[in-house]
């Protein structure tokens, strides 16, 4: 199985960053999709190790505007089932909480630059946060924000915007803020701005923040690469059972009690293809 990871990109100036580096030391494949440019997702899972889907301008409610939101709304659910490791990242995360039934909507107050969020108790439990501060610095920007799905765990907050964090199931995160914010993508971010944002301040707090920011996204991102890592050997050992299993109940020989028809050998071959897609 390849150890390939998806990340899901909405706009130019909003790639993988700091991301792209743990991916390529990890020695994965990345493969980049934009599907506002057209780019299609993947109609199986097939040789993919995790999916990451970036943030952008458009809110997950867009989907009559940008009908490439609805693919990915049906992608994330194809990535659920599979328990596949995920995260999204602002827009990503409120594309992951709309797939599961809760509501994505306009942020009390927005949020632009550097800010500050805690680490929930249960998120402090949680192996995304492991050895991270309770409380750490993070880059925002974003207007919408995200209600935590039914059975989901609130990880972060803030005192700003309540939901920062996420995880539903056993391996799907959602964050509001940026982790993969490299210094340059601030500075490109900033251009451009209203006039009643401070974007030089942004710059010059970005230049005493950058070194311990990542620092933290090295560990927040280290943690994920573990339950990566951790789901590329189960996958492989289920394809190696079943794959052993299939050859041996495939050329077993048929007992005299046994019809053809009985035979586990031709009900494998009848219905192979089903088994090694389970």
């Amino acid at each position: 199985m390849n150890e390939k990871i998806i990340v899901v990109k909405h706009v130019e100036n909003e790639g993988p960053g700091l991301i792209e580096s743990l991916i390529r030391r990890n020695g994965w494949q990345m493969e980049t999709i934009e599907p506002a440019r057209g780019q299609g997702l993947p109609e199986n899972l097939d040789g993919i190790a995790a999916v990451i889907i970036l943030g952008g301008p458009m809110s997950a409610n867009d989907t009559d505007i940008y009908p490439f939101l609805q693919d990915e709304l049906t992608f994330i659910e194809k990535v659920l089932a599979e328990e596949m490791p995920f995260l999204g990242i602002c827009l990503g995360a409120q594309l992951l909480a709309k797939t599961c039934g809760a509501r994505v909507f306009r942020a009390p107050q927005g949020e632009i630059g550097w800010h500050s969020i805690d680490i929930t108790e249960e998120g402090q439990k949680d192996i995304l946060f492991r050895d991270i501060a309770k409380n750490i610095m993070v880059f925002q920007w974003h207007e919408d924000t995200f209600g935590i799905p039914e059975k989901g765990r609130h990880l972060a907050k803030s005192d700003v915007c309540r939901n920062q964090a996420f995880k539903i199931g056993s391996n799907a995160y959602g964050i509001q803020f940026h982790i993969e914010t490299t210094e340059d993508m601030v500075k490109s971010w900033m251009a451009g701005l209203e006039e009643n944002i401070d974007a030089e301040k942004i710059i010059n707090d970005t230049a005493m923040i950058m070194d311990l920011f990542q620092l933290q996204h090295e560990q927040i991102m280290t943690n994920f690469a573990r339950l990566i890592e951790s789901y590329v050997r189960f996958k492989k050992i289920v394809h190696q059972y079943i794959d052993s299993g299939h050859a041996l109940m495939k050329n077993r020989q048929i007992m005299w009690w046994e019809t053809e028809e009985m035979h586990f050998g031709s009900i494998l071959n009848k219905h192979g293809n089903e088994t090694q897609n389970l």
